[in-house]
């Protein structure tokens, strides 16, 4: 199994750069175009949970952590920020914890679109890991 991870400040800036390290490290596994931004997509959208959920807009790290395991990748994007009080409801397509923002409510969605597998573990005030995988290759086959 091969690792990587890095720890960022969280910012929105930040976000460009964790799609492209996580490309970067994955692109060992030869995936298409449509398997890399699936996977851009759905690390941006966790990285942004992280932003504006996680620490609602104040600073703080959060950690990306990437494996490769045979022709699946798992990417874990973790923040100790306020953490989600009901997990359950906030993976519901269109639920939003801040509808004053005009968030539209569908990271988790997208997420779950785009890969295989999504978890996602909160503790109220401690914060949230989300969890992807997706394997890789499949359309070659």
């Amino acid at each position: 199994m091969e690792r990587m991870s890095f720890e960022m400040e969280s910012r929105s800036c930040n976000e460009q750069f964790a799609r492209v390290v996580v490309a970067v490290f994955l692109s060992r596994l030869d995936p298409t175009v449509e398997e890399l931004d699936d996977i851009k997509t759905a690390v941006s959208e966790a990285v942004t949970n992280c932003i504006i959920h996680g620490y609602e807009g104040r600073e703080g790290i959060i950690r990306v952590e990437a494996a490769i395991e045979g022709n699946e990748a798992t990417v874990r994007v973790i923040d100790k920020g306020i953490g989600i009080l009901n997990v359950k409801q906030a993976m519901e397509p269109l639920y939003t914890s801040k509808p004053s923002e005009e968030r539209s409510g569908m990271g988790f969605s997208f997420m779950e679109a785009f890969m295989d597998e999504l978890t996602v573990e909160s503790r109220p005030g401690e914060g949230t890991a989300v969890t992807m995988k997706k394997t890789i290759g499949r359309a070659k086959e």
